[in-house]
């Protein structure tokens, strides 16, 4: 019998295996009744899942209208622009809008069906390169295993909201990941990108509170500046400028959601000249001031 050299690690094979680095990051998993869900031209650094208990609610990419159904998982990818609404309560065609409450066990959702949205979202990210793939509104059939997955979560989500046990993590990014599965391959070619890109986002990634030159990105992979920026837009399909201020506002939006930081922190710390030099960035990629973000207005 033969062993490899790495036997100390508790590998026996000599076969190298390469496995991809997926960092998925939960943000928020919420359970809502909803009576209004007027939300316009919003754009968010992150992940989405939606799914409704009934009909009534829809989405709009691109001038297409998603009609929502129960048997549909509804997934959209970071920086895609578009809006929502209840069809029965539908009142304003700009702006966000969003009434309702936590759903509870308090709550039988059957004495809603009619006058209430009853929807289930997920917010999460899956790290570089996979929060910058490609736009849009992706519809996933609710298989079996997804069913028993969502009555497991929104169950949970009535009783507990807050401290969530590792049993509930567990199942949760099960889901997440078993959604995902089912997604096509086009959507995944950031999988396949140039190495020198992948070098650079990284570098990009670890300094991101710096302001960061075309010059001293394109010297990370030894090109010249005007020659690094025509290949980073070709693969990515995005500036290296915009690119960089995407990943500032998705990183703004981990530390309104993880930490105590104040918009002027936050700001600073990304590397802004000034809190309005950032509320404006912010507001054009999201649609939303730091303002309303941190208040939680929106879902």
């Amino acid at each position: 019998m033969t062993f490899s050299k790495n036997i100390a690690l508790g590998d026996p094979s000599s076969n190298f295996q390469n496995f991809i680095d997926l960092k998925l990051k939960l943000l928020c998993c919420r359970y809502w009744l909803l009576n209004l869900w007027d939300c316009h031209d919003m754009v968010f650094p992150f992940w989405r899942i939606y799914w409704n208990r009934n009909e009534g609610g829809e989405l709009i990419h691109l001038d297409e209208v998603y009609k929502m159904t129960p048997d549909t998982l509804y997934i959209i990818p970071p920086f895609t622009s578009f809006s929502s609404r209840f069809s029965n309560t539908h009142t304003y065609d700009s702006g966000i809008h969003v009434s309702g409450r936590h759903l509870t066990s308090d709550y039988d959702e059957n004495d809603y069906l009619d006058s209430s949205l009853i929807h289930f979202f997920i917010h999460f990210n899956l790290g570089v390169p996979f929060d910058n793939v490609y736009p849009g509104i992706l519809k996933i059939k609710v298989t079996d295993y997804l069913k028993d997955r969502l009555e497991y979560l929104t169950g949970r989500l009535k009783i507990e909201n807050t401290d969530f046990k590792l049993t509930f993590n567990l199942k949760l990014q099960a889901f997440i990941k078993e959604a995902l599965t089912t997604i096509g391959p086009e959507l995944w070619k950031a999988i396949n990108i140039d190495q020198r890109i992948l070098k650079v986002i990284r570098y990009i990634e670890t300094n991101i509170n710096k302001k960061l030159s075309n010059a001293e990105i394109a010297a990370v992979v030894n090109m010249a500046p005007n020659s690094f920026a025509r290949l980073f837009k070709d693969e990515m399909h995005i500036t290296v400028h915009n690119f960089i201020q995407n990943r500032k506002i998705a990183r703004s939006c981990e530390l309104f959601e993880h930490t105590n930081k104040t918009i002027e922190d936050v700001a600073f710390h990304l590397g802004f000249s000034d809190r309005y030099h950032f509320s404006r960035v912010f507001k054009l990629i999201t649609g939303l001031t730091p303002g309303n973000y941190k208040s939680g207005k929106y879902t």
